[in-house]
C-alpha cells in the first residue's frame, strides 16, 4: 500500500487548453497552452489565424528557395539573351550576302513573290529558324544550278551548361568535334535535267514543257570527287564523309600551306584549281573549311537505291566572332566564287577518257558490291518464304491427321533429321 500513497500526493493534472472548444473569441495574437506539454527538443508551433504566415514561418525556412529562384531566373535571363544573341548574328550575315545572292539567283528566300527591295532592309524575313542554333535560307532560279540550300550554324548560347560540357568532351575525346560556328551551303546542278527538277504549276506550262527546255545549252559535266580542304578539317572530314573517302589527299604548289587537295585524278585537280580559287582561299584564311565537288552521297549506301549520283556543290565557311557585316568581307570571295562554281563546272570539268573511265571503275566497283549484298539479301527473304510456306503445308497436313498418325509423322520427322544430322558429322569428319 506504501507504493499507492506515492500516487496520492502526485497532484491532479490540469486540462490542456483548446481554441477550438472555447466559446470566447479566439486571441489575435500567438498563445500558447501553458500546460502544454511537447517531446524533447520539439519546437512550440504557435496557434495563429490561416493567413498569418509570418507568425509560423521564418527566413530560415526558405533558404532553398532563396537559391532555387534566382537560378531559374538567371537561366531564363541567359536563355532568352542566347535566343536573341544567335538571331542577331544569323540577320547579320543574311544581311551581309543577301545582295549577292540576289544577282546570282532569280529568287531569294522561302517565299517567291517578295524580291529583296519589299524586306525595307530588314533581311531577318528571309532566313527560317529551325531550332534556337539554326537558321536555314534558300536561293533558285539561275542557269546550270537548280538550287541553293544555305545553313547556319551557331553555338547553343541559349545552353551555356551544354556549350561548356561539349566543349570539355571536344577536349577529352577526338572523336567528339568541339562546338564551332559555320555557314554550309550546298549547290544542286541541274546536269542536263532541268526538264524533270523545274516544277511545272500551269497546264499551259505543261503543254510547253518540251518546247521550253529544247533550245537550252546542255548543264552536264563529268561525274568526280573533288575537294579543297582545310588541314585541320581533313581527318575529321574523311570520318564523316563517304564521298571524300573516295578521294587521295595531295598538296598543291598554288595552295597555301594550310590548305591541301582530295581529288581522285590530278587532271580533275589541274582543271579545278583556278587562279581565282587560290586568291578567294587566301583572303578567306581560317575563316575557310572545306570546298567539295561531289555526285557520291555523304553516307555510305548500304542499299543499291542510295548509290543514285546526284551532283553537288558544297562549301562550309567558319563565321567570325564580330556581329558586323564588314566582318564577312575576308570570306565574300569564296563565297561568290561557290556561287559561280556550276557555270566553271559546266564549261571545264570535261575530262579524258582514260580519267572517266578510272573515275566510272571506282563507282562501279562499289555498285557491285551494293549488288552482290542486294542479291544476298533477296536469296535469304526467298529461302525465308519457302521455308514459312513449307512449314504452313506440314501444319495443314498435322491438323488432319489422328493422333496416332501425327505420332507416326512426327517420328519420322525426327529420323529424318537425325539422319541429316548424321551427314554433316560425317561430311566433317
Amino acid at each position: 500500500m506504501a507504493d499507492f500513497a506515492d500516487f496520492a500526493s502526485a497532484p491532479s493534472p490540469s486540462p490542456i487548453y483548446n481554441p477550438l472548444s472555447d466559446s470566447s473569441n479566439a486571441p489575435a495574437t500567438a498563445s500558447f497552452p501553458e500546460h502544454d506539454t511537447l517531446p524533447t527538443g520539439a519546437a512550440k508551433i504557435p496557434y495563429t489565424k490561416w493567413y498569418r504566415v509570418w507568425e509560423r514561418t521564418s527566413p530560415r525556412d526558405f533558404y532553398a528557395e532563396a537559391i532555387i529562384i534566382p537560378f531559374i531566373f538567371m537561366l531564363a535571363l541567359v536563355h532568352i539573351w542566347g535566343r536573341r544573341k544567335n538571331k542577331r548574328k544569323a540577320s547579320v550575315w543574311i544581311a551581309a550576302h543577301a545582295p549577292t545572292l540576289e544577282r546570282e539567283f532569280a529568287s531569294v528566300g522561302f517565299d517567291k513573290r517578295k524580291q529583296l527591295a519589299d524586306y525595307g532592309g530588314d533581311f531577318s524575313g528571309l532566313l527560317k529558324e529551325k531550332s534556337a542554333q539554326e537558321y536555314v535560307t534558300y536561293a533558285t532560279g539561275r542557269q546550270n544550278a537548280a538550287f541553293v540550300d544555305l545553313k547556319i550554324k551557331l553555338f547553343k548560347r541559349y545552353n551555356p551548361i551544354t556549350l561548356v560540357v561539349e566543349t570539355a568532351l571536344s577536349f577529352l575525346f577526338e572523336t567528339i568535334r568541339p562546338p564551332k560556328e559555320v555557314m554550309e551551303a550546298t549547290i544542286y546542278a541541274f546536269d542536263g535535267k532541268e526538264k524533270d527538277l523545274v516544277p511545272v504549276r500551269t497546264k499551259a506550262e505543261l503543254d510547253t514543257k518540251d518546247s521550253r527546255f529544247k533550245g537550252l545549252p546542255n548543264s552536264g559535266f563529268d561525274a568526280c570527287v573533288w575537294a579543297v580542304v582545310h588541314k585541320e578539317q581533313m581527318k575529321g572530314l574523311r570520318d564523316e564523309r563517304y564521298d571524300v573517302s573516295l578521294t587521295a589527299t595531295k598538296d598543291h604548289k598554288n595552295l597555301p600551306q594550310w590548305a591541301s587537295v582530295m581529288s581522285e585524278s590530278a587532271e580533275v585537280t589541274e582543271t579545278l584549281l583556278t587562279k581565282d580559287l587560290v586568291e578567294a582561299l587566301e583572303k578567306a584564311g581560317d575563316a575557310f573549311e572545306y570546298l567539295i565537288v561531289t555526285d557520291q552521297p555523304v553516307d555510305k549506301p548500304v542499299k543499291l537505291n542510295e548509290a543514285t549520283p546526284r551532283k553537288r556543290i558544297i562549301v562550309s565557311l567558319r563565321l567570325p566572332s564580330s556581329i558586323h557585316a564588314s566582318a564577312y568581307q575576308p570570306t565574300m570571295p569564296i563565297f561568290e566564287y561557290f556561287l559561280k562554281l556550276p557555270d566553271t563546272l559546266v564549261a571545264t570539268a570535261h575530262f579524258r577518257g582514260e580519267v572517266t573511265r578510272k573515275i566510272r571503275a571506282t563507282r562501279e566497283e562499289e555498285t557491285k558490291k551494293l549488288k552482290k549484298a542486294d542479291e544476298g539479301e533477296k536469296a535469304e527473304e526467298r529461302r525465308l518464304e519457302a521455308e514459312k510456306k513449307k512449314k504452313e503445308i506440314r501444319d495443314t497436313r498435322l491438323k488432319g491427321l489422328s493422333a496416332e498418325e501425327q505420332r507416326k509423322f512426327l517420328e519420322r520427322e525426327r529420323e529424318k533429321g537425325q539422319k541429316k544430322q548424321e551427314k554433316k558429322m560425317s561430311r566433317k569428319a
